[in-house]
């Protein structure tokens, strides 16, 4: 009897628990989607000139990068844990000479400000804890402001 009280419980609980978790992604991925412009970026310590103006679009859990002149850089899938402190998020790419591997990253949405930071140098190098891509870290710090239609 224990065991059926105890599975019902853990049904209940489990019920009242998937939406709460399920709501905040919900939410995230709704305010990440649309064109994203780069307007500032950082590696080793030094401005990444070569990143500004690229492109970055999430469309449903689907992203893409394009270059200033349009060329497609990346795409593939993402995921948004939004509840990570920092909040997190994976590129995991489905094209071209990355296809299989993930970016690991953590993000920040500020009305229509972007800010990532991720392990795009350096695949090798764990997901940043922080919004800093110092001389050294293999980290890339990019700031994005949301395209005009």
């Amino acid at each position: 009897m224990r065991g059926i009280i105890r599975a019902m419980c853990c049904m209940i609980f489990g019920m009242q628990i998937v939406p709460a978790i399920a709501q905040p992604v919900e939410d995230a991925l709704k305010k990440i989607q649309g064109t994203w412009l780069a307007t500032k970026a950082e590696q080793d310590g030094k401005p990444a000139k070569d990143v500004d103006g690229h492109r970055l679009s999430f469309a449903a859990n689907r992203f893409q990068l394009h270059s200033k002149d349009g060329k497609l850089l990346y795409e593939g899938t993402f995921r948004v844990e939004p509840g990570a402190k920092p909040a997190a998020i994976d590129f995991d790419h489905t094209l071209g000479s990355l296809k299989g591997k993930v970016w690991k990253g953590i993000y920040a949405l500020d009305g229509d400000t972007l800010t990532t930071c991720d392990n795009a140098p350096s695949l090798d190098k764990g997901r940043p804890t922080a919004f800093e891509a110092k001389a050294g870290s293999g980290y890339v710090l990019i700031t994005f402001s949301r395209a005009k239609p």
